[in-house]
């Protein structure tokens, strides 16, 4: 009887470890970064010559950041033909919202809550990595983070882990579709694991400080929904984590990921984090810090150059036991396989295939559907969108306005600067108006790169003059401001989340020459947007919606597409409110107990009020929707029975339309504090106007349990409240009881 793949996968592989020596087997457990033309310096200014030896000798086991087909081949060539043994590298790359043909951010892809379009976006994105011979993403990042001024928000799902584990499955399944051993589908990786999102003050690279059921019942969720799903890597994160860095954390990795959750694929290092351990103080030097990754579980290397350098001489000296070499290289080598390496080396080495697929008519129509759904309708006052097709004089202002390269967001290492379709261009397609562009103003006052701090423009409003007059003469205004693209992303942390340069004076003024403005938001994070959330009568978060952004935006804001999008974190009144969340738990005063009497004992703040700007789960619609008859189909449940409940929608509006119906659970009392709200369920629902349709949960003990100190899994016995509506605030309510 023939072995089923896995088994044969795994004699394979032991095979390959009973010939390998020690120096091979650390080999595969070490990564490079790019490539090199060996008749010179390399670009990270190491030697060249002894780069090339060591791909010769089988001293790298993958590399990252080399790309295209002419490049992969000849790194590939090198190892399999030249070194002893031949074993294939396995190629990595940052593919974040897409390689060369750009999705949204992934924030505004959750802003979508439309997983089978989530999951096609990273198909697509596969489909043109592995077309340039890359076989591996280092993503998706499903850190949960309720903290906006952390840059890398951006990469992410949002703050809540319900949907963030949906997302997390779905994009898993996108990069690697069915067959890991297709030709267009390529490794996924769940980063950074663990609490990278929780980061102290939104600070970069910071400490995260969390208790254990935080950990359990928020950040770790949606890393366990990747294992499940079958993702093939984890990335560990650069922060420490209750005074031990992730990267050498056993309880992380070998204990939780690999024995408890039963992890067969390999853990990376985030880049340098290894050697990082001897920067944060855990270890002594990188010889000590190579020794804990080991023995924590990290199997590769990325870039500190402590494995190569140290574990040969570590195992030598009875440091470092070569079980756990063996196990990391076992582990690195599953992987290859079944990617199809072994199979063909040169599988991703296509040159025709890959000016076939990238930059495809079938991936830039797939990229601008994921676009339109990320779009979120923020405010639509006296329904001035979406706008007439004929007949008006149209103002469109702001420097981001006439971008196309801002539009592509961060983390677009592969793709062509510029290369994205700005709002104005966008607009232009609509041939019916008088379309008027002012800048108004400057929104930088450098070249903006990936690797560089940006440099705001906060004095030059010269530009002002000429924006007012053309506001002041149409009937519309578009004002297009927000972050630049590669403000937000790794290293973009902010204290200040407020419109940054002139862009809110401009936003002032031009509202004083004309009342009917469109706010068009382009963001990589919630922001701060008091004065326009009270004065500016339509605003829309754009996001950084990637290559298509000027056609997604002109057919939502001329109202070919209906937006449908909801926030997948919440927007604060200020700076000052955060950390805010919608599944906060109530403090033992959550309100003040004599309303109107001026009491201060109780929790909230004297200078603003608790509730946010724009709450998780918002977004408005150009249809209107009715939420009615919410009811569970019995009164009380035994604890392993599913709860069924229905509610009734129903578009009362003058347009067709999509809605994200949300349904959120309260356990009334627990062992351990459960938060006011959890999402437990959600579903997108297509409704033509003036039509009804009853839509259906079933809530498990998956829904309906949490996890404890110890992160075991429980569910009791009780009351629980069930919400059901338009986003975290919903007011429809019913209950019922879990009995034992």
């Amino acid at each position: 009887m023939q072995k089923p793949k896995a088994d044969s996968i795994d004699v394979k592989v032991d095979s390959i470890l009973k010939i390998m020596t020690l120096e091979e087997k650390v080999g595969q457990m070490n990564q490079y970064n790019g490539f090199w033309d060996v008749t010179g310096p390399s670009p990270e200014g190491g030697n060249a010559e002894k780069k090339y030896e060591d791909l010769r000798k089988g001293r790298v086991g993958s590399m990252l950041t080399v790309r295209g087909t002419e490049q992969v081949r000849a790194v590939q060539k090198i190892v399999v033909e030249e070194s002893r043994l031949g074993i294939p590298l396995i190629i990595g790359f940052d593919v974040i919202h897409g390689y060369k043909t750009l999705s949204p951010i992934p924030l505004a892809e959750a802003a979508s809550w439309d997983l089978e379009a989530i999951q096609k976006s990273a198909s697509v994105a596969a489909s043109e990595a592995s077309a340039s011979g890359i076989n591996w993403t280092f993503a998706p990042m499903v850190d949960i983070s309720r903290d906006p001024r952390w840059g890398r928000v951006m990469e992410g799902a949002g703050e809540d882990p319900y949907l963030g584990s949906k997302i997390a499955i779905a994009r898993v399944h996108g990069f690697q579709g069915e067959d890991l051993a297709a030709v267009n589908t390529i490794a996924a990786t769940a980063k950074h694991f663990a609490g990278y999102g929780f980061v102290e003050a939104g600070r970069e690279y910071n400490k995260a400080d969390i208790g254990s059921v935080t950990l359990h019942n928020i950040v770790l969720p949606p890393f366990k929904a990747a294992e499940e799903a079958g993702v093939k890597t984890f990335m560990n994160g650069f922060n420490e984590l209750n005074g031990i860095p992730v990267t050498g954390s056993d309880y992380l990795l070998r204990n939780l990921l690999k024995n408890k959750w039963g992890f067969k694929g390999f853990v990376i290092s985030d880049w340098a984090s290894i050697g990082e351990m001897t920067t944060h103080g855990y270890a002594k030097d990188l010889a000590h810090a190579a020794e804990m990754g080991v023995k924590a579980g990290v199997d590769m290397d990325m870039e500190s150059y402590s494995y190569i350098d140290e574990l040969v001489n570590l195992v030598e000296t009875g440091k470092v036991d070569v079980a756990l070499i063996d196990d990391a290289v076992r582990r690195i080598l599953r992987v290859k396989f079944e990617l199809g390496l072994f199979d063909d080396p040169y599988k991703y080495c296509d040159p025709e295939r890959e000016k076939n697929v990238i930059g495809s008519k079938e991936n830039q129509e797939a990229v601008l559907d994921m676009a339109k759904k990320s779009i979120v309708l923020l405010k639509n006052n006296n329904k001035l969108l979406p706008l007439k097709k004929k007949g008006q004089k149209i103002a469109v202002i702001g420097p981001l306005a006439d971008d196309n390269n801002s539009v592509l967001g961060s983390w677009r290492i592969a793709s062509k600067d510029s290369s994205g379709i700005s709002v104005l261009d966008g607009l232009k397609q609509y041939t019916g108006n008088d379309l008027m562009f002012e800048k108004g103003a400057d929104l930088l006052t450098n070249e903006p790169t990936f690797i560089n701090e940006l440099a705001f423009n906060t004095t030059d409003t010269s530009g002002f003059e000429k924006a007012i007059n053309v506001a002041r003469n149409s009937d519309v205004v578009i004002l297009v401001l927000g972050e630049h693209g590669f403000q937000s992303g790794e290293g973009r942390s902010r204290t200040n989340l407020d419109l940054p340069g002139v862009q809110q004076e401009l936003m002032e003024k031009i509202y004083e020459a004309n009342k009917n403005v469109v706010l068009v938001l382009n963001n990589g994070r919630p922001l701060v947007l008091n004065w326009a959330a009270n004065h500016i009568p339509a605003i829309v978060e754009t996001w950084h919606l990637g290559t298509q952004t000027g056609n997604a935006v002109a057919q939502v804001l001329y109202g070919d597409y209906n937006p449908s999008g909801k926030l997948p974190m919440t927007f604060p009144r200020n700076v000052g409110q955060i950390p805010i969340y919608y599944s906060h738990k109530n403090t033992g005063r959550p309100v003040d107990p004599q309303p109107g009497a001026n009491m201060v004992f109780w929790s909230h703040y004297s200078d603003v009020e608790s509730s946010p700007l724009f709450p998780f789960g918002y977004g408005l619609s150009y249809t209107s929707f009715n939420y009615s008859n919410l009811n569970v189909e019995k009164d009380s449940y035994a604890l392993n029975e599913e709860v069924q409940v229905s509610v009734e929608l129903s578009n009362t509006g003058d347009y067709d339309g999509k809605e994200v119906v949300q349904l959120y659970i309260r356990d009334l009392f627990a062992k351990i504090v459960r938060p006011v709200r959890e999402l437990k369920g959600f579903q997108l629902v297509e409704l033509k106007k003036g039509e009804s349709k009853t839509i259906k949960f079933s809530l498990t003990s998956k829904e309906l349990g949490y996890y404890d100190q110890d992160g075991n899994f429980t569910v009791e016995p009780g009351e629980y409240e069930i919400f059901v509506g338009t986003d975290s605030n919903a007011s429809l309510k019913t209950h019922f009881i879990l009995k034992e």
